[in-house]
């Protein structure tokens, strides 16, 4: 199975959002815990974070 880039994808785990958007994972998770309705979704055990949402949200705070 071919795997997509991160730019191709619509929602990446914690270590991918924080490689990708070049944020702490710790980081990453608290953002991810604190907006899940906005940006991130619960799935099972672990939180996807929903790349197109998450940049308009970083274009919309200019500090996180």
């Amino acid at each position: 199975m071919c795997e997509l880039p991160l730019s191709e994808k619509y929602a990446l785990t914690i270590k991918e959002a924080a490689g990708y958007f070049n944020i702490g994972i710790k980081k990453m998770r608290r953002l991810a815990e604190e907006h899940v309705d906005s940006f991130a979704i619960y799935s099972g055990n672990r939180y996807l974070i929903i790349r197109t949402k998450f940049e308009e949200y970083l274009q919309e705070n200019s500090t996180i």
